[in-house]
């Protein structure tokens, strides 16, 4: 096989810049093949606008059982994504899915049981991991140079939204369409990140504005408190409510601090370990020189189309993916935590409860305020295979 024939699922937003990414000539190893979506508009929108020669589905499982590709891009609603991944992989097709993996944790191992019995390749797109800022943070924190790390605090409160954004789509904003705010929708990634740079906290205290600042029934406003093994806490702040909104990711060490902010990574170095030195210093008030540093980086942020071609390169060459599947319930067991704390009102362990997580996520969504159904796939119950359909 010279090339993966990859059909993708879903064309809104995402799904139709994954079919513009492969067909601009960035992914010499990937062919798109075949398109699916439920909505006619996005059929003939891709009746009109993709080769001749590609087959248009009216829904995914169809493209599934055609068979008539390689591999798949899901790019679905949230609750989605376990249903079509197990069906792909059960069909003998490898599985990119867009972010989140799921909706809840407890629909998680069903689709890794699914990719163990295949043996076919399960990906997930957290193409935020490409940026050469994060790869360079990563490097560091994974050198120990720093030592020991004493706490993280991210502000990621640039993602504004308006009503109409969320007035956009049926599933947005609702229990039973989305499973969450912007704790799953727009911050997936950074909660990935947050976890592969820092590794998992073992305590969360959360608080989570549901239509704090729009007319929706999910979380917009988002402040979390963790606490890590080893004693380092953490913050977390989000919210689609703030403009101009934040972007700053700062990681504090016994030898200074990084921060991430505007694109560029700026390091605090001190001379000597504060644990070590400065905490004996017969000073009250040490001012020890640093070195402040604007750190440089391969300049590479290659984002979706490098995702892509990672997982292209995977299934022909063997070569390591930028993300496997199993690291997606990571991420989602944040958001699932910070949800849970604040449902309680209460500090939560991690790992969660995930059963409790699940019927009071599936409570919500039974009562939840739909615009309509044309594009929503309903929660009435969690099965054993682990799919909310």
């Amino acid at each position: 096989m010279d090339k993966v024939k990859i059909g993708v699922i879903g064309l809104g937003n995402m799904g139709s810049e994954h079919c513009r990414l492969l067909l601009s000539g960035k992914a010499p190893e990937a062919e798109l093949c075949c398109v699916a979506d439920l909505r006619a508009e996005r059929r003939e929108w891709a009746k009109n606008s993709l080769p001749a020669g590609t087959a248009i589905y009216k829904d995914g499982l169809s493209l599934i059982r055609a068979k008539g590709c390689d591999a798949v891009i899901i790019a679905v609603p949230h609750y989605q994504h376990p249903e079509l991944s197990i069906a792909a992989l059960e069909n003998g097709l490898h599985v990119l899915c867009e972010k989140p993996v799921a909706v809840y944790t407890q629909q998680v191992q069903p689709v890794l049981d699914a990719a163990k019995r295949s043996g076919k390749t399960f990906a997930l797109m957290f193409n935020q991991r490409t940026n050469c800022v994060y790869r360079r943070m990563k490097e560091i924190l994974f050198s120990g140079e720093m030592g020991e790390m004493k706490r993280v605090s991210w502000t990621i409160t640039d993602w504004y939204r308006s009503q109409a954004y969320y007035d956009s789509g049926s599933w947005r904003a609702t229990w039973a369409g989305e499973g969450g705010g912007v704790l799953l929708n727009q911050c997936p990634h950074q909660l990935d990140l947050l976890q592969w740079l820092c590794g998992m906290p073992e305590k969360i205290s959360a608080f989570c504005h549901e239509g704090k600042w729009h007319d929706i029934e999910v979380e917009d406003d988002v402040t979390a408190y963790m606490e890590f093994p080893g004693g380092a806490t953490g913050v977390f702040i989000a919210s689609t409510g703030d403009l101009p909104g934040t972007n700053r990711l700062e990681i504090s060490f016994d030898r200074g601090k990084l921060v991430c902010e505007n694109g560029q990574l700026t390091r605090w170095l001190l001379p000597h370990s504060e644990k070590d030195h400065f905490r004996l210093s017969q000073s009250a008030y040490p001012q020890p020189a640093m070195t402040v540093e604007t750190l440089e980086t391969d300049g590479q942020n290659p984002q979706h189309i490098g995702v892509t071609n990672a997982f292209v390169a995977h299934i022909l060459h063997g070569t390591p993916l930028v993300a496997e599947g199993w690291e997606g319930r990571n991420g989602l067991m944040l958001s699932n935590a910070m949800h849970l704390s604040s449902w309680l009102g209460q500090p939560v362990t991690l790992p969660v409860d995930e059963a409790l997580f699940a019927s009071m996520l599936l409570e919500k969504a039974s009562h939840s305020r739909l615009k309509d159904t044309k594009d929503v796939t309903f929660v009435t119950d969690h099965s054993a295979t682990g799919s909310a359909l």
